[in-house]
């Protein structure tokens, strides 16, 4: 008789899990992995009964699943969670537009209404135009930035109390690499925290924070979920793509590497010499900023004014790289236009005068 799944001891093993070794069935993988999101969701308190909460779905294995999953333990466990997927069209011909399907077929599979929010809208850039002016080299700084404000905004708009969004363990554990790399001490020291934001308008929160990639992506196709797995056209020059190799190559030799870069992340201390940046917001559109000019309008007004690179420098919020700011309302004000009443609407058609 061969060998049978670790947990039930009756069913034949269809997959080893990577981060605990365990030999499972299917149906013993799906009770395991949704049972170690509900203990996270649970433990750390992310969310409140009544709350409206956006799920960040980028059409992509992690927010499908992410989607999916929140959706069965709403019910199942009666989160009385007010459930919407948020989407960002980024404007990138070929990629976005083929995943953006994806969620809107999503959309009617999990019963859960989904509102697209683009940059063309809020900007007055796409990706494609913003990489025609820029060319191939530090475009994933823009999108990330733009990307960002973009579903906050969104979110609040569509009177969300929370954003839930699908990064998993692995992304966590580049990222603190990544922070390790640029000698980043502020955004390393929150960067492992599981819920961040909390002192502003919209927390953000993790519920895959200790899930593997590996297995979600397993889950997903397990499931037989409905996903978009093409990579971004813009992606293969990230920087974080040599963080992410050097993450599975820890992973090969020894895959509880991915929690201990984590764990080492979530005992980073700061001295108390250390001076840490204030937060504040920006003189321009009000969004959240540590300095004068909030990064989105840094390399925003690079881009209308015919020099990209002004945000890119190293010295962020310097006199010399943000002139006077221009005369321009605050985009929630403008966002905020589009509901009567408190009523959300669609935004997508949203513009913005920067």
């Amino acid at each position: 008789m061969g060998r049978l799944c670790d947990i039930c001891l009756e069913r034949r093993p269809a997959l080893r899990r990577p981060k605990t070794f365990q030999q499972v069935c299917r149906c013993c993988f799906f009770s395991a992995f949704e049972e170690e999101i509900h203990k996270t969701i649970i433990e750390n308190q992310l969310f409140k009964h009544g709350e409206r909460v956006a799920i960040g779905a980028s059409g992509g294995k992690d927010s499908t699943v992410l989607a999916y999953v929140l959706t069965e333990l709403n019910k199942r466990h009666n989160y009385g969670l007010d459930l919407f997927l948020l989407s960002i069209d980024e404007g990138i011909t070929g990629y976005r537009d083929d995943s953006l399907e994806t969620v809107k077929r999503n959309e009617v599979q999990y019963g859960i209404p989904l509102e697209v929010v683009s940059y063309k809208a809020l900007y007055g850039w796409t990706m494609d135009e913003i990489v025609q002016e820029i060319g191939q080299k530090n475009n994933c700084t823009f999108c990330g930035v733009f990307r960002r404000q973009a579903l906050d905004r969104g979110a609040t708009v569509m009177g969300a109390n929370k954003l839930a969004t699908g990064h998993n363990a692995d992304d966590i554990a580049e990222t603190v690499l990544l922070n390790l790399l640029r000698g980043d001490i502020a955004r390393l020291s929150r960067c492992t925290l599981i819920t961040t934001g909390e002192e502003g308008a919209l927390p953000r929160c993790k519920p895959f924070k200790y899930t593997y990639e590996k297995e979600i992506v397993m889950y997903a196709y397990f499931k037989k979920l409905d996903y978009f797995s093409t990579e971004c056209v813009y992606s293969p020059n990230a920087y974080r793509g040599f963080a992410r190799q050097f993450i599975k190559d820890l992973e090969a030799v020894r895959p509880r590497a991915i929690l201990d870069v984590i764990k080492s992340g979530e005992d980073f201390r700061i001295g108390p010499a250390v001076k840490m940046p204030e937060q504040g917001v920006c003189e321009r559109c009000g969004y959240i900023s540590s300095q004068k000019w909030c990064k989105a309008c840094v390399l925003l007004d690079g881009l209308n004014r015919g020099l990209p690179s002004l945000g890119i420098s190293r010295s962020r919020g310097s006199k010399k790289q943000v002139q006077q700011p221009l005369s321009v309302g605050s985009v929630t004000d403008v966002l905020h236009q589009n509901t009567e009443k408190g009523t959300p609407k669609k935004i997508r058609n949203v513009s913005i005068d920067f």
